[in-house]
């Protein structure tokens, strides 16, 4: 098996940049000791021989690779994926950092073999070159250091490793003696390229990496850390006269400083008197530290008043609740549970820098076939209803008074909140409005002259005779058909209509949806999607089982930090253009991507086109301008910068792509597809796209060899296992248990979906958990053809399994009553309650690391992951075969080995 080097992105790990290892705080070079302190740099350790006075290598002490010797690889094996892929570097790879300390010695271990500093064994009398150097360094995923160091154990027991050097190359090989390990070894699915192994192992990355265009590349809103605040005063930010792009470090300044040439489009441009500075010996500006926009890579400009609306600066940004008190969302307790959170949640809404209290103005709305506003004025002793009934010409019946400051009105409020699940306790109104809804709260901000969000709580088709009525449409019959496409389509236009309107106005729209039934999400979330919103969904909700996951959900949702009235603009210097937009907003244009609202949970993916010749040494510029109103009312730009190499070989270029990237980008391609061609011709193209791929790697950098083995990039060894899980995903495969508001909820949460979160939920992650043994436990992510690793699991074992939206805990069997006592409590499997969302809270080592765990994974995810335990040979644990995606899935998607099959086939051809 092997690890592969240069694959820079495992989506396990979240998204390091090309040839940079994961920073100190995510990572851990030997797994028996305590993280590293975060000013130790990464050490490529050497080990010296007594006897050979030379470095050492690992011995292998674990089972052979298929076809292998003691000495390494049988050199009858060439080095591509036909046969158990090894690692690869290039030729005069330099590793750089310091060597590591002497290893101790150990005189308990066996006799001819030292224990070195890695936890590894290394023979005595093995003969090795002088420049042999230990590349392999271990990382843990991120969570693992900060979250439970307990939980490490040294990993020899598992692997041991092997460098091998072959003249010009240098071998990495791994061997596994984990027992369940073995056996994908014993039958022969090491041969195939996993995640298995990279997720294992990484290398240092060699200081030559670099990235290389052309690439995909999603833009987030927010950095994790605020960037600085620039203020340019009257004058505003310093621009291009030709292009309008900002300043940046990119930028040349010329003639002792007092012009400066464009690094986008070569434009010379006068420095205002203002800005001027004087350029030291290299020709930079010597006050180029001192200014953000000179230095860094991301930064914000405070925005004149020529950047706002009708030339006028805004006003702070109002939130509206507007909540369905039609009779299942009474009867399901949903309109009890929102009040009561509601009242302590509005103390939380986001608030900008050191502010003592937010900004923002609340409003509030109920609705079924109606609408309701209350008048919330602080000089009022009690709440005013104030009825809309014609909902076809809706308008706001008041202004003052419905959106006022939390705190001012905080009495008002509560004793509305307190009201509203006892006023409409006794409802029997089932039929809803919708469209209505949203109009009224974007004609309510639109009063109020500011941006701002809509909150809404829904639960049915709103079938009720208004504007936006919808039928039910439902109808399987239609998939695989070429009206499937109807099915992800919205009945009517009247929504984007609506959408253009709230972008126009700056209002977005988060959608909270508790659907019995069929609601046509592909209709209901068409606003959402349209003005960057969320769409939330809770099928068949139940207060007891749900309410952990929509609490934490809103309180995420309603507490983030949010732009409003956002435009971007990405601008590219020579050679490229941006040419196509995924994610959730609105285009007028072919430039400007508009979004009501914009949060750190949304990407927007760039696809860029090289469209002229490119310079190997000036290199390809990216410009990413965001303008937008803050949550405290001001308006911002924000600007991130990006320079990447250019390459003129096509090999450059195979090894530099970003293959989670590319799945990133062909997913969301997809999901835009089906949109307007049947799913069977979206399947096809994807399959041809990558074959396309694969087949000018073989044909322009592969060396020559049997037409009979595949061979694949280092780079894109897992692209054929990702794009099998994306051809497989409910949205273009659905199983007979998926419905069809399912499907369109995926493709539209797909669509925002930053390059972690993709990995992660078409290639989930398998954790096997009872190897946490006191403090020497240890988790590996276990490689998910039929049901080769659903067999693979051991009865013996508890599994938890996560793809970002589900938890799971798979349970077998056979598991030992202690551990079965330590984390439920009770005293045998069958006393286990299948479907269990909730672990108890136990005072025992196992119990407090598995709970942890869980809550660390939670947190890395934008949305709550709802637990359900599984126990083997359970009904449940049909659903979480179905996550086992290197296994065939039972609505005919292929298993890992027969895609690759298929994949190596369209490649031939295409070759032939």
């Amino acid at each position: 098996g092997s690890a592969s080097g240069s694959f820079p992105n495992s989506g396990l790990y979240g998204s390091y940049p090309q040839g940079q290892a994961p920073p100190l705080s995510q990572a851990q070079g030997h797994l028996g000791a305590q993280p590293p302190q975060r000013s130790a740099p990464p050490q490529a350790s050497s080990f010296t021989s007594p006897a050979s006075g030379g470095p050492r290598m690992p011995s292998m002490t674990g089972p052979l690779l298929p076809g292998q010797s003691f000495g390494g690889p049988s050199v009858s094996q060439p080095n591509h994926v036909s046969s158990p892929p090894p690692q690869t570097l290039p030729p005069g790879t330099q590793m750089t950092g310091p060597p590591g300390p002497p290893p101790p010695m150990h005189s308990s271990q066996q006799p001819g073999y030292q224990l070195q500093q890695n936890g590894e064994f290394f023979p005595r009398g093995l003969k090795t070159g002088p420049e042999m150097r230990i590349l392999a360094n271990l990382w843990l995923p991120p969570y693992m250091p900060m979250a439970a160091p307990n939980l490490v154990g040294p990993l020899s027991q598992f692997f041991s490793f092997k460098k091998w050097n072959s003249g010009d190359e240098d071998t990495l090989i791994i061997y596994l003696h984990s027992p369940s390990l073995y056996s994908l070894l014993r039958q022969n699915v090491l041969a195939l390229p996993s995640s298995l192994q990279v997720v294992a192992l990484h290398l240092l990355p060699h200081v030559s990496t670099h990235c290389s265009f052309p690439w995909s590349e999603p833009l987030p809103f927010a950095p994790q850390a605020s960037p600085y605040v620039v203020d340019h005063g009257e004058s505003g930010p310093l621009r291009c006269n030709r292009c309008k792009a900002y300043m940046c470090p990119f930028m040349q300044f010329v003639e002792g400083g007092r012009r400066f040439q464009c690094c986008f489009c070569s434009c010379i441009n006068d420095v205002p008197p203002q800005y001027f500075q004087h350029l030291d010996h290299t020709g930079k500006r010597v006050d180029a530290y001192d200014r953000p926009e000179l230095s860094l890579g991301s930064y914000e400009f405070l925005a004149t008043v020529d950047y706002c609306k009708n030339n006028k600066f805004p006003s702070p940004p109002a939130f509206i609740f507007m909540i369905d008190v039609s009779y299942n969302a009474i009867r399901s307790g949903l309109v009890r549970l929102l009040c009561e959170e509601l009242k302590s949640l509005l103390d939380f809404l986001p608030r900008e820098g050191g502010a003592e209290e937010s900004a923002i103005r609340v409003g509030f709305v109920t609705y079924n076939k109606v609408l309701h506003f209350y008048n919330v004025k602080s000089s009022l002793a009690q709440p005013q209803m104030m009825v809309v009934s014609d909902v076809a010409d809706m308008f706001v019946p008041l202004l003052d008074g419905f959106l006022v400051n939390v705190s001012e009105s905080r009495a008002v409020i509560t004793s509305l909140l307190d009201q509203i699940p006892e006023m409409f306790a006794d409802t029997r109104e089932t039929e809803t409005v919708f469209a209505p809804v949203i109009q009224a709260g974007m004609e309510a901000l639109k009063a109020a002259e500011c941006a701002g969000k809509l909150f809404l709580f829904h639960t049915s088709l709103p079938i009720a005779e208004a504007p936006g009525k919808l039928k039910n449409r439902d109808d399987r019959k239609l998939i695989n058909t070429d009206k499937e496409k109807t099915l992800f389509q919205p009945q009517t236009g009247a929504y984007q209509t609506l959408a253009k309107e709230c972008v126009a106005q700056g209002c977005c729209v988060d959608l909270f949806l508790f659907p019995n039934q069929y609601v046509d999400v592909a209709t209901l979330s068409v606003v959402p999607q349209l003005t960057g919103g969320s769409v939330y969904k809770y099928a068949c909700f139940q207060v007891e089982n749900d309410q952990e996951r929509f609490l934490s959900d809103l309180r995420r949702d309603v507490q983030k930090l949010v732009g409003f009235d956002a435009v971007m603009r990405v601008r590219t210097s020579t050679g490229i253009r941006a040419v196509d937009f995924f994610g959730a907003f609105y285009m007028s244009n072919t430039t400007d991507v508009e979004l009501a609202g914009l949060d750190g949970d949304k990407t927007v993916t760039v696809e860029f086109k090289h469209d002229d010749r490119l310079n190997e040494e000036s290199g390809a510029l990216l410009q990413c301008a965001l303008l937008y109103t803050s949550c405290a009312g001001q308006r911002r730009l924000r600007i991130h910068n990006l320079a990447l190499n250019c390459c003129t070989q096509l090999a450059d270029l195979y090894r530099n792509c970003e293959t989670d990237t590319l799945i990133n980008y062909m997913a969301k391609f997809a999901y835009r597809g089906v949109l307007n061609s049947p799913v069977k011709t979206v399947r096809d193209t994807l399959i041809t796209q990558c074959a396309q791929i694969l087949a000018c790697y073989r044909k322009n950098c592969a060396s020559p060899s049997s037409a009979g083995q595949l061979i694949l990039p280092e780079c894109m060894k897992l692209l054929p296992v990702y794009l099998n899980c994306v051809l497989k995903s409910d949205v273009l495969q659905p199983g007979a248990e998926v419905t069809t508001d399912d499907r369109a909820y995926v493709r539209q949460l797909v669509t925002s979906m930053d390059v972690a979160e993709t990995n992660v939920f078409f290639y989930p992650r398998l954790l096997p958990l009872v190897r946490l043994r006191g403090s020497e436990g240890l988790i590996l992510s276990v490689s998910d053809t039929s049901e080769f690793v659903f067999n693979l699991l051991s009865n013996g074992d508890i599994y938890l399994l996560e793809n970002g939206l589900n938890l799971f805990l798979w349970v077998g069997a056979s598991v030992q009553q202690g551990v079965v006592q330590s984390l439920f409590s009770v005293s045998s499997f069958s006393q286990i309650t299948s479907g269990l969302s909730v672990l108890p809270v136990l005072d025992n080592p196992l119990s407090k690391k598995v709970r942890g765990l869980i809550d660390s994974l939670r947190a890395q995810r934008s949305r709550y992951m709802k637990l359900i335990v599984v126990k083997q040979e359970d009904k449940l644990e049909m659903l979480f075969k179905h996550f086992l995606v290197e296994d065939k899935s039972l609505s005919g998607g292929a298993s890992y080995v027969d895609f690759l099959c298929h994949m190596h086939k369209e490649i031939r051809q295409l070759l032939s």
